[in-house]
């Protein structure tokens, strides 16, 4: 779809047609509850430090401590969630969740709790977090229909927003009138709800895992996806752009609303809230933004008005104000990172998806630790206007580069699975552990068509380095003036078979096709393996 402008934009899917789905409707409830109780920890453990030495720093690193395990643990967890059952994996998840907060309520309760304590619990609950994200964003997908994948990420938005906007004002109210362990305490039952909605859910069809790849090697799989995909990187890099100056917001809110503007807890509950409202209403606009505008437009737009969202918190002493100001903060948040963490969940293909998300959230979540803690010291340093000025600079400045480097165009991009290699006939069958492989097809291509093959090969390689090359190689013969090798190893036979198997996409099986039209007659394929594999063995040719 156009708009008059020219602008590429597309048809609107309701923010709610996800939720007439009776199993994400029921799931994203109780995760909500779940996100509810993570706000209101969040306002406790602020509040707790806010009248420590060094405040700034402290309650800044409350963030910094609850985001550093999704750095530290994102893609491990991506992939657990891409080998294991992601419903039992999130089962335990939230049932350790629950033993965390069980403790931090205890401690508090009885006074034990120093700000290294409280950190390190932090840290600990944010290990949760931290394997719960790319399991859940991996689960979506199977959730509800493909049409609908874009609307489900934003109402996962306004789950955390309307949590942001409820639990801090309650949060708030009890930390007033009962004190920090009671939030503490409401949060390990949250957390207990979104378990036993788990447990409640029964997948109708299990995910098809004929052989579940191995810890190490999965790790490794998902890394060299993500390092051999340019459109997932720009994605990535857009996220980060983003997120780093927007990290000042919410690590020194507390102190803004404590130091400038004289507010208690209930005062900060109602600054979150404001964010939170606008968060919601960004939730609930997507829909409609990305019929009125491309998705670029839609990264400038949001980037001034929370760059201006800094600005104003900076210049302004007057409550009110401040808290008009959030409003738009909040919609510019979501309507931007959901609109990335969609993208992405569209992109990814299947058997990569939950390690993909997770290298998402360690960019969004590292940003933000890191952004907070450099904000926070900062802060510390030379102020909180002067971290604030600085920080709504630099929005505006990478708002502008959204139009330098874009968004990368998704449509018409064929994601599905597609197993077209032929059927692999060896002479000796290799243990799946064997390794590494080396691949050679070789083609025979006239002079009048070199250029054009070589371009095609280029984005062969890309297919192969995503899907399990660990390197890769064209050689022209010196032999011959119109036969070119290509050559890529793959660590062990187990990961050449998955290539057969579905890791390679329309897309791929388009940029092969293209390559072998250029060439004449059907490519020769043979692969090499240790001479310690087995006997020896007659090179394998295969059509293709």
């Amino acid at each position: 779809m156009v708009t008059a402008g020219g602008a590429d934009v597309e048809p609107a899917v309701s923010a709610w047609a996800p939720l007439r789905t009776a199993v994400y409707r029921n799931l994203w409830l109780a995760l909500l509850a779940a996100n509810v109780g993570t706000w209101m920890q969040t306002v406790g453990a602020q509040w707790l430090l806010i009248n420590q030495p060094n405040a700034s720093t402290l309650v800044a690193l409350v963030q910094t401590a609850s985001l550093l395990p999704v750095l530290l643990l994102a893609l491990p967890a991506g992939a657990l969630a891409d080998t294991f059952d992601r419903r039992h994996l999130l089962i335990s998840v939230q049932l350790f969740l629950v033993a965390v907060a069980v403790a931090l309520t205890a401690l508090t309760a009885t006074g034990r709790m120093p700000p290294a304590l409280l950190l390190t619990l932090t840290f600990a609950f944010g290990v949760g977090q931290a394997l719960t994200l790319p399991a859940w964003a991996a689960v979506i997908p199977e959730l509800v229909p493909h049409a609908q994948l874009r609307s489900a990420s934003a109402l996962g938005s306004i789950s955390v927003n309307v949590a942001r906007a409820i639990g801090p004002a309650v949060a708030g109210v009890l930390i007033a009138r009962t004190g920090v362990a009671p939030v503490f305490a409401l949060n390990a039952v949250a957390f207990l709800v979104f378990a036993y909605a788990l447990v409640r859910w029964r997948p109708g069809n299990a995910r098809a895992v004929e052989v579940p790849e191995r810890f190490t090697a999965a790790l490794r799989a998902g890394g060299r996806y993500v390092r051999h995909s340019p459109i997932v990187r720009r994605l990535l890099r857009r996220a980060l752009v983003f997120v780093i100056p927007a990290s000042a917001l919410w690590a020194l809110l507390p102190v803004v609303a404590n130091r400038r503007l004289g507010m208690d807890s209930s005062g900060y509950g109602m600054l979150l809230a404001a964010l939170g409202v606008g968060a919601i209403a960004g939730g609930l606009l997507l829909p409609w933004i990305r019929t009125r505008m491309s998705a670029n437009q839609l990264l400038l737009v949001a980037g001034a008005l929370y760059g201006g969202t800094l600005l104003v918190v900076a210049s302004v002493r007057v409550v009110p104000l401040v808290l008009v100001a959030l409003l738009p903060a909040g919609l510019a948040w979501v309507t931007v990172l959901a609109n990335v963490n969609a993208e992405i969940q569209l992109f990814l293909p299947g058997w990569v998806r939950a390690r993909g998300l997770a290298v998402y959230q360690i960019v969004q979540g590292g940003g933000q630790a890191v952004g907070a803690l450099a904000w926070g010291v900062v802060a510390d340093l030379a102020g909180l206007v002067v971290a604030f000025v600085a920080a709504g600079a630099l929005m505006l400045v990478g708002a502008v580069t959204s139009q330098i480097w874009p968004l990368p165009e998704l449509r018409g991009v064929n994601k599905d699975p597609a197993t077209y290699w032929p059927r692999l006939r060896l002479a000796h069958q290799p243990d799946p552990r064997v390794g590494p492989v080396l691949v050679l097809v070789t083609y025979t291509v006239r002079p009048d068509r070199e250029r054009a093959f070589l371009d095609a090969m280029d984005v062969v390689r890309g297919a192969r380095q995503r899907t399990g090359a660990m390197r890769w190689g064209l050689f022209r013969e010196g032999e011959s003036r119109d036969r070119f090798v290509e050559v890529y190893l793959v660590p062990p036979w187990e990961e050449h078979l998955r290539q057969h198997g579905g890791r390679l996409t329309g897309a791929d099986q388009a940029a092969e096709e293209r390559a072998r039209e250029l060439a004449d007659g059907v490519p020769e394929v043979r692969h090499l393996l240790p001479a310690a594999a087995g006997p020896a063995l007659a090179d394998n040719r295969e059509a293709a």
